[in-house]
């Protein structure tokens, strides 16, 4: 899986899965550009890592990609981690959470479709979440914005062909997301062990792998790849 002489942009944190997929695409000899609303993380995440640089970009600003855009003139790939979860049931969802889910993760990358200039055999890669596949009660918001995306992911497809379009799906992986369950996350994860057909927890390589794939396999557009162990199943 080779981008050499690629440039691929990478939006999102400095950690976690954004920093996975910007490391193996820097390894596999593509120009990375890492951008998201926070500078001063991003460059102390990649502070004296060659092959990668910083941009500013806020998905929920059209002007802002705009502006992104015309400051990298064309790329070849695409890669949108970036999220903002409305959790809860619904009497307690918050108006502005959830629109602003909606607004991060399917209306920014959209806004990254119509201002990035796509070098021939471009692509772009989106992010849904296993909660559109797997039902639960108070995750309706983030089941609805994933769901949103795999859609997304389709319709830019067909509309951008022949650049391509995919979602990755990421099922429970081990990012500092769930650190928030303190005592709790080792018993979560230890009971999903048990239960997921893969019977084990994703690892932030796992996903990034899959974004390589998403990237360099030139037959695959407009799907939505799961990574996530089988989850849905159970």
């Amino acid at each position: 899986m080779t981008l050499h002489d690629k440039t691929v942009l990478v939006i999102g944190r400095g950690g976690g899965i954004a920093r996975a997929v910007t490391l193996a695409a820097r390894d596999a000899g593509a120009r990375v550009v890492t951008a998201g609303r926070n500078q001063d993380q991003l460059k102390a995440a990649y502070d004296g890592e060659p092959g990668i640089v910083g941009e500013y970009v806020d998905l929920t600003d059209e002007a802002s990609i705009a502006a992104l855009a015309d400051r990298l003139g064309s790329v070849d790939h695409v890669v949108s981690t970036a999220s903002a979860r409305a959790r809860g049931k619904v009497a307690d969802l918050d108006r502005e959470a959830v629109r602003l889910s909606f607004d991060t993760k399917v209306i920014g990358p959209l806004m990254l479709a119509k201002h990035v200039r796509f070098n021939e055999g471009g692509s772009l890669t989106i992010f849904s979440g296993v909660a559109a596949a797997k039902i639960a009660v108070g995750t309706l918001a983030v089941a609805i914005t994933n769901g949103a995306a795999d859609v997304l992911a389709r319709s830019l497809a067909l509309e951008l062909a022949p650049i391509r379009v995919n979602a990755v799906s990421p099922g429970v992986i081990d990012t500092g997301a769930w650190d928030g369950l303190g005592d709790g996350k080792a018993g979560y994860f230890a009971d999903l062990t048990a239960r997921n057909p893969a019977r084990r927890i994703g690892t932030v390589d796992d996903v990034a792998a899959t974004v390589l794939f998403a990237m360099t396999n030139t037959f695959v557009t407009g799907t939505t790849l799961r990574v996530d162990g089988g989850e849905p199943l159970i």
